[in-house]
């Protein structure tokens, strides 16, 4: 049996979580998010919990059983706190601003680049040099964070680039002189 997929889920006050087939709603303040439940597994709530089930021992259903029990509770904390990650723009002349709800980056290309942030995704600028990303889905925060970090990648000589926050970039040593 899964370790992770047979833990209940605890439903905190002031979400809901309504299982429809195989699709799980999930609605709490900060707004509402819904999952489709792959076929051979099965949700259902009970006692203000969230049960994951699973009808065999297949190979498939084995890999899934965690997985969705996983992808339930990340939306349950998603419209209860939300998800939010962390960006630094490093390098001399590198920076980021705010332009209305987009943000634009110079980054040591000809031109700037505007980003701008798709529903349900908010940015936070601090300073000229950290960006937050949030939102209340975990795979969209992410996901636009890694495509911002994409615009220039923190490189090994100096360090220049976007990286996340707290991020290590492994450094190499340069050419050596004479």
């Amino acid at each position: 049996m899964s370790r992770i997929g047979r833990l209940p889920i605890d439903i905190p006050a002031g979400v809901s979580v309504s299982v429809d087939g195989q699709t799980v709603a999930v609605k709490g303040p900060k707004g509402e998010l819904a999952l489709v439940v792959a076929e051979p597994i099965q949700a259902k709530v009970e006692e203000n919990q969230v049960l994951v089930t699973r009808p065999d021992d297949e190979r498939e259903s084995r890999a899934l059983h965690g997985l969705i029990r996983t992808l339930i509770a990340n939306n349950i904390v998603g419209v209860t706190q939300g998800y939010s990650k962390g960006l630094e723009v490093v390098g001399t002349g590198y920076r980021v601003q705010a332009k209305g709800s987009n943000v634009e980056f110079a980054l040591g290309y000809s031109h700037p680049i505007t980003v701008e942030p798709p529903a349900g995704i908010s940015f936070a600028v601090e300073g000229n040099n950290k960006l937050t990303v949030s939102g209340i889905d975990k795979q969209a925060v992410g996901e636009v964070a890694a495509n911002i970090r994409k615009l220039r990648k923190p490189e090994p000589y100096k360090g220049k680039g976007v990286r996340y926050a707290g991020e290590i970039v492994r450094r190499k040593a340069g050419k050596s002189g004479k």
